[in-house]
């Protein structure tokens, strides 16, 4: 059987596709990469489907290890990546022989970065996908030392040979719609398209801002109500949380504005520290 063993999982790293959508219904979170250009781009590069399943790694780190011969792609930031301690560098499909360690290192802009095998990771799916939820805990738990993954079987890489990587910046100007909520706030086209600050406190949950609270116009609570991805909720402390892929799947927070599907992303590779405005649209 084709699989590789995780040496080292680095920082945090976990099995992700493209969600399991579909299910809010039922209270389960769409989940899945949260850069999905990221993962569709690793897949290409070594002849996969867009959807198959991957490792997102929040700031680098992983080790694997290869039982059979494969090729593997490193998306996402700009990140060393070596081959039995051989630079080879990211963007680029890699052959790997059996017995070769493929090391991801720390990109010093962005947040995950993406590792492709060709065949796919190949663990079981949960509701249609094998992308791991931290919130609920559905799918695989984060990867370990000495967890062995199965590859599905290999395709043929098309496309690109190189990509270069595109720099994550300091500022973001993302593009969002206003509502459903937006009557509960005073002013909330002005109060978001003021900067804000990614705080340390984001996660695959939700994406936290610090700057000049929003303030509310309507007092009182609101049921709660289905929210998306991207949905920015704005809490009694008025400070803005943009939701991301393991969102909850109802909130009682008024929704202010929700981000463009295009831009999430972008909002994926966010730093602590990153400085974000909303722009209307």
């Amino acid at each position: 059987m084709r699989s590789v063993e995780v040496v080292d999982p680095g920082r945090y790293a976990l099995v992700e596709d493209l969600g399991r959508p579909g299910y809010a219904h039922l209270g389960v979170a769409p989940s899945g990469a949260l850069d999905t250009a990221s993962l569709r781009l690793a897949n290409r590069l070594v002849g996969n489907s867009e959807g198959a399943a991957g490792i997102e790694a929040l700031l680098g780190g992983p080790s694997v290890r290869f039982t059979a011969s494969a090729t593997v792609a490193v998306t996402g930031p700009a990140v060393p990546v070596s081959v039995d301690g051989r630079p080879v560098g990211s963007h680029v499909p890699v052959p790997v022989r059996a017995g070769q360690t493929v090391s991801v290192g720390s990109p010093s802009a962005g947040l995950r970065c993406y590792l492709a095998v060709s065949g796919g990771i190949a663990v079981d799916e949960v509701l249609g996908s094998r992308s791991s939820d931290v919130l609920s805990g559905i799918g695989p738990p984060p990867l370990r030392a000495g967890d062995v993954l199965p590859l599905g079987e290999p395709g043929i890489p098309a496309g690109a040979d190189v990509v270069v990587p595109s720099p994550a910046p300091a500022d973001l100007v993302v593009p969002v719609t206003l509502g459903p909520r937006d009557d509960w706030l005073d002013d909330p086209a002005g109060g978001l398209s003021a900067w804000w600050t990614v705080t340390a406190e984001s996660n695959r949950v939700g994406l936290r801002l610090d700057g000049t609270p929003l303030r509310r116009a309507v007092e009182g609570e609101l049921p709660s109500e289905g929210v998306v991805t991207g949905a920015i909720q704005v809490p009694p402390s008025g400070l803005p949380v943009v939701f991301l892929a393991d969102h909850p799947t109802t909130g009682g927070y008024p929704v202010a504005a929700v981000v463009r599907a295009g831009a999430l992303s972008a909002l994926a590779q966010a730093r602590p520290g990153t400085r974000v405005r909303f722009r209307m649209s």
